[in-house]
């Protein structure tokens, strides 16, 4: 007797009426018993958004109220159904950049240049709705978006903002950002890839690593110490310059759709028109890491609002000793507590995009706001995982993807520990990021 495939199908190729009346019962289409027994609906058919329980979405105007709408329609029909085989494989979807640029966030508070020009609570609402499905997705925009291209805007002669912003505003190409050196992750400003001025341009060499989108990027934004000024300035390098040389970092256990890499520079040649004016200190990067911050804040708002519609419908559909797992008084208090998590992570956001807006926000309320809000997140996937049990360690239903998500996200633009520390120098006055050496003691 021949055996059914595990698709779920009879030998002739048809799924036999018990496996249709089955997988009707609970809305999942035949194929998907091959990703999980059907107990529940997979997040490739992604939950109905529940999560704004103090109907937040009044705070916003109805041009962002749209935007949301939009991003998030092309997200659950075009990202969600694929992302936990790219996820798997660690593969980026280079298919769905098309789709992606048909959202016009790339370029987000930029104006002109074929860029949106949307508010900043619009673009914090635009990556929230993309990391509420798939968190990678929402790394690719922000490194693209809010670091290269917002670096260019403010940065960048005029002749550079129109030779470069438009192919990136529609994705036509793409942007990183190079910040981050093997010896200096948190200790940025002590970066030590060098730039030395030739006739005609510079040599840039040295190292990056941790840079998403590097392995494939068209434009590269890198940082380089000026070797005669001894300060930090910035460059647009293009990819397939002699020299470059970007190697994908394996074996992560986060964010495995985003291609982050090493980045060799060796004897790099940019020419002089390719040097960001703009930049000229380190400090010249905090403008773009103020916007960044808080864009990388609605990150973690965004994934734990998954994960509770996630969590949210997944109780009702599961049973177990008779009844569904939501009729159960633990998981009843669990699943509120992530919703409380939720709203109060939406309001801490939403504020810090009217502190910026205002032209108030400080430097202390940007890094409280992304440490408290990975912080809370980090809670509430933890929750979530729970309540999923055995269900809650597979990517088929978001809630273990968006674990393992968050942990880079909580150490990305700050640690926790580094973010706590701008905010503590601000509110005491005092800065306390480098430990107090004590000199050796000379025997006698």
């Amino acid at each position: 007797m021949q055996r059914p495939s595990v698709t779920g199908q009879s030998p002739d190729g048809d799924a036999s009426k018990d496996e249709q009346n089955l997988f009707a019962g609970i809305g999942l289409p035949p194929t998907d018993v091959s990703v999980a027994f059907p107990q529940a609906t997979s997040a490739s058919l992604f939950p109905p958004f529940a999560s704004d329980y103090y109907q937040l979405d009044d705070l916003f105007t109805d041009e962002e109220k749209a935007l949301r709408r939009r991003v998030r329609e092309v997200m659950e029909k075009e990202i969600a159904p694929i992302m936990a085989e790219y996820w798997e494989k660690a593969e980026f979807p280079f298919h769905k950049i098309p789709k992606l640029g048909m959202l016009k966030v790339a370029g987000g508070t930029i104006k002109g240049y074929g860029c949106p020009g949307l508010s900043i609570t619009g673009s914090a609402l635009a990556v929230a709705e993309i990391a509420r499905v798939d968190a990678s997705c929402s790394t690719f925009i922000l490194v693209h978006s809010s670091l290269a291209m917002l670096t260019i805007a403010l940065c960048g002669s005029e002749s550079q903002k129109q030779k470069y912003l438009p192919s990136l505003a529609d994705l036509q190409a793409v942007a990183c950002w190079a910040l981050t050196e093997p010896d200096y992750g948190s200790d940025a400003s002590s970066l030590r890839t060098s730039a030395t001025k030739v006739p005609g341009g510079w040599i840039v060499e040295g190292q990056k690593r941790w840079i998403g989108n590097s392995t494939f990027a068209d434009i590269l934004v890198v940082f380089a110490r000026n070797t005669s000024t001894d300060q930090v300035n910035g460059f647009i390098i293009k990819k397939g310059s002699p020299g470059l040389k970007a190697t994908k970092i394996e074996n992560k256990i986060g964010l495995r759709m985003v291609q982050n890499g090493d980045i060799q520079f060796r004897r790099v040649f940019v020419p002089d028109e390719d040097r960001l004016p703009g930049v000229n200190s380190f400090q010249d990067t905090n403008k773009v890491l103020a916007v960044s911050r808080v864009m990388v804040a609605w990150q973690p708002i965004g994934i734990a609002m998954g994960v509770y519609d996630m969590c949210h419908r997944y109780l009702k559909e599961r049973k177990q000793f008779g009844a569904s797992l939501a009729a159960f008084q633990l998981n009843q208090e669990k699943l509120v507590r992530m919703l409380g998590n939720v709203q109060a992570m939406f309001l801490v956001g939403w504020r810090l995009c009217k502190l910026y807006e205002s032209g108030k926000m400080t430097s202390g309320q940007a890094s409280l706001g992304k440490a408290w809000i990975t912080l809370r997140a980090r809670e509430t996937v933890s929750l979530g995982r729970e309540l999923l049990g055995g269900n809650g360690i597979l990517a088929d239903f978001l809630v273990a993807k968006a674990f393992c998500d968050l942990e880079p996200i909580y150490s990305y633009e700050g640690t926790y520990d580094i973010n706590s520390l701008v905010t503590g120098r601000e509110v005491t006055g005092i800065a306390s990021f480098k430990p107090v050496v004590l000199a050796k003691r000379s025997r006698l």
